[in-house]
């Protein structure tokens, strides 16, 4: 890592950190970087996170943007870059020394045509989260198998307990459902080809992903009506023991009650077809800096904190999250966060970023809303993929 270099001026950070646990990590991050850089004066702005996700394009064509964002890799990130948008911060990595600390897993997602516009700083597993109190209670075991996990939801169901909790209001983690089928039933190359809209939604190995959740929803092993709750509602009909399982972001420990963790434990999402290589949702975080950022220079400063060691390590002591960086000791993770590296994200042969990050944002938006209407009308399943298809048909032409 080079020197610290002296810096002045101003420097304006919008971030997406709203919930409370990432808040004051936020807080305490430029609080940190202000004392490195007193001579910068820092504006800091913390936005909610679904109103930032709307606002963001808002940021990049005002005439004064923010001088560094929060935002995600690969699609959502080349999307602005491939509209010039985004500058191109090649020198950053290269100044830092980040190709050789960074996990190569996450360069590519961090590019666009070469070159790098894009800061990684952590990735997080999703798994199936479960209450270990209530499967100990029945005699159940994590399943590792799609006919075990189904025997899993029945007895759960026959006692009485809701076998899947979610929350879809703002859709996103219904998208989860359809990641995990379709890398599962088809494999997770199947599954960036269609969302590259390589694929049409109508093909027949699409569809089969719809009847394998069908069964799900038939059976009724989904809350009811889960469109009704936000994913933090659906997280406390979790901790009431009005449901057991959970599919989410390792995120999703922050808002259960911290002085039960204890009863909260997670497995991988289980194995459809052994034959299948095995994807994840891996899903990277990290800044870059706006093409009319006015304080390009503090910019860069600040993107080279936030890949330091340093911020690496407050990252892994405040956050649900894995450092970006691969000179970190698995000692410095807490158990929680060594079983997820060891049991979801080593296993797996491939990580994709998460559905609404890995396509085109319209299609994000057209497609979340399939599958939430799918969610509450499950038999219209022809219906919604032909629409889909429409939407992709139209959407991906318009890039080409």
């Amino acid at each position: 890592m080079r020197a610290w270099a002296q810096g002045s001026g101003e420097l304006v950070y919008n971030s997406y950190m709203g919930d409370p646990v990432p808040r004051a990590f936020d807080q305490k991050m430029v609080a940190r970087f202000k004392e490195k850089y007193p001579g910068i004066r820092v504006q800091h702005t913390i936005v909610a996170h679904e109103d930032f996700k709307q606002a963001i394009r808002t940021y990049l064509i005002a005439s004064r943007p923010p001088d560094v964002l929060t935002w995600f890799a690969g699609n959502r990130m080349r999307f602005f870059a491939s509209r010039d948008l985004l500058a191109d911060i090649t020198d950053v990595w290269q100044q830092n020394g980040l190709e050789r600390v960074i996990n190569p897993a996450l360069h590519e997602a961090c590019k666009y045509n070469g070159r790098y516009y894009f800061l990684p700083t952590g990735y997080y597993w999703w798994a199936v989260y479960y209450r270990k109190d209530i499967f100990e209670r029945l005699n159940l075991k994590p399943p590792t198998t799609w006919d075990e996990f189904l025997g899993v939801c029945e007895r759960l169901k026959e006692a009485g307990i809701a076998p899947i909790t979610t929350g879809t209001r703002f859709r996103w983690p219904a998208a989860a459902w359809f990641d995990y089928l379709n890398m599962r039933l088809n494999g997770p190359k199947f599954h960036i080809d269609l969302t590259d809209g390589k694929v049409p939604y109508t093909d027949e190995r699409v569809r089969r992903v719809f009847e394998y959740w069908k069964v799900l929803l038939d059976r009724g092993y989904f809350i009811p009506n889960p469109a009704a709750y936000d994913w933090h509602e659906g997280v406390a009909l979790m901790a009431q023991g009005k449901a057991a399982m959970y599919l989410m972001g390792a995120f999703i420990r922050e808002s259960y009650p911290r002085e039960r963790w204890s009863e909260l434990d997670f497995f991988r999402f289980p194995i459809i077809d052994p034959k299948v290589p095995v994807g994840e949702d891996a899903p990277t975080d990290g800044y870059f800096v706006p093409a009319r950022a006015r304080n390009p220079q503090n910019a860069k400063l600040f993107l080279g904190f936030v890949a330091s060691r340093e911020f690496a390590e407050m990252m892994i002591k405040d956050l649900n999250s894995i450092s970006a960086r691969t000179d970190i000791p698995l000692s410095l993770y807490s158990d929680y966060f060594q079983k997820g590296i060891r049991e979801v994200l080593s296993r797996a042969n491939y990580t994709a970023q998460f559905y609404d990050r890995d396509t085109h944002p319209e299609m994000a938006e057209r497609g979340m809303n399939g599958f939430v209407q799918f969610m509450a009308n499950p038999n219209q399943i022809g219906n919604i993929l032909q629409s889909l298809e429409a939407d992709r048909k139209r959407i991906f032409a318009q890039d080409n």
